[in-house]
């Protein structure tokens, strides 16, 4: 991605996770700040995840999904969604605090969810672009002195299993000789997920926090959840059919991130 551009993508992990990153210019943020100016002091960041309704016409209706209130500094955030397959696409903005106007950033592509249990269709279509990987990563400026590749890097990498190391000096021009004949710069980044799992009655009903979560026929369950670098106070929720019987069990925890100084050992002593 140029330096100075807003981008935002939003991925498929699977039938009931979506993994949205993105970069936001400084440019895009103060015009927002100038818009919202009388209301500056009370804007919130938000997600806002549409829902496609594809009934079969011409033409899909989008309704708000979800709106996830955000903190400053991520750059990425999972979304859990339901009733796989369906179409979503998320819009990055600003509410005010009386949530009576939203302004958008950036919005991200159009994505589908496969059903549970079927062949991974997304990966297949990174499999058909696999055998073009290099060229399409050198053509979006992945190459490039003034591209941020971190980001675009990863997303290559993690569909493909592989790094992007072949040699492209010959097949993409000066853009990519410049950038690969510098020193590599040494990559590490480290995230967190929260798994809470349990056991219940088949019929009950469970839900985690507000959200709801399906219990399998044996009464076992399952929440992948993010896991920000703040304290979390995360009630679960178990109710019988009739709504007679309810049990809540609240879990507490803190993730507290510490970046250490990085260490680097001269290539003459090793």
């Amino acid at each position: 991605m140029v330096k100075g551009e807003d981008r935002i993508v939003l991925m498929v992990r699977d039938p009931y996770w979506l993994h949205a990153h993105w970069d936001i210019a400084r440019a895009t943020v103060e015009r927002a700040k100038a818009a919202l100016i009388d209301h500056w002091h009370s804007v919130k960041p938000v997600l806002r995840l549409l829902k496609f309704d594809d009934s079969g016409t011409t033409e899909s209706s989008e309704t708000v999904y979800r709106e996830i209130e955000i903190h400053g500094g991520v750059r990425n955030w999972y979304i859990d969604v339901s009733d796989p397959p369906s179409r979503f696409q998320i819009i990055m903005g600003y509410t005010t605090g009386n949530n009576r106007r939203f302004y958008e950033l950036v919005r991200s592509n159009v994505v589908t969810t496969p059903m549970p249990g079927s062949k991974d269709s997304f990966d297949d279509h990174w499999a058909d672009i696999a055998k073009d990987a290099e060229k399409i990563y050198a053509m979006s400026g992945g190459y490039s002195d003034e591209t941020n590749k971190g980001e675009l890097a990863e997303v290559f990498e993690d569909r493909l299993k592989r790094t992007m190391e072949l040699d492209v000096l010959s097949q993409f021009g000066s853009g990519a000789e410049g950038s690969l004949r510098k020193p590599r710069q040494f990559h590490f980044d480290v995230e967190a997920e929260l798994l809470v799992f349990g056991t219940t009655h088949p019929d009950a009903h469970v839900a985690i926090g507000s959200e709801p979560v399906k219990v399998q026929v044996d009464g076992t369950f399952s929440a992948r959840l993010p896991f920000p670098d703040r304290r979390q106070v995360l009630p679960a929720t178990a109710r019988s059919r009739d709504g007679v019987d309810e049990r809540t069990v609240v879990i507490a925890v803190e993730r507290n991130t510490k970046i250490m100084e990085p260490l680097s050992i001269d290539a003459e002593d090793l």
